[in-house]
């Protein structure tokens, strides 16, 4: 429940704030969240959803790559 509560607070961030927005900080907090809900997907054994927070995952990690400026 606290990684879905997370991904709400995030996009509703991006949302209310638009151009504004902490873009380093919503993608750190939407991969810890991914991270959060890939494990409860892996010990609930559905794989759909594991494959789709993986993603996610691998999302986070390019977008925190750009903000950085390493990408």
């Amino acid at each position: 429940m606290i990684g879905v509560i997370m991904r709400i607070f995030s996009f509703t961030l991006v949302s209310w704030l638009g151009p504004d927005s902490p873009f380093l900080f919503v993608w750190i907090f939407n991969t810890i969240d991914a991270i959060l809900l890939s494990w409860c997907a892996l010990l609930k054994k559905d794989r759909a959803y594991t494959v789709l927070n993986l993603f996610w995952i691998l999302v986070g990690i390019i977008g925190i790559l750009r903000v950085i400026g390493y990408i």
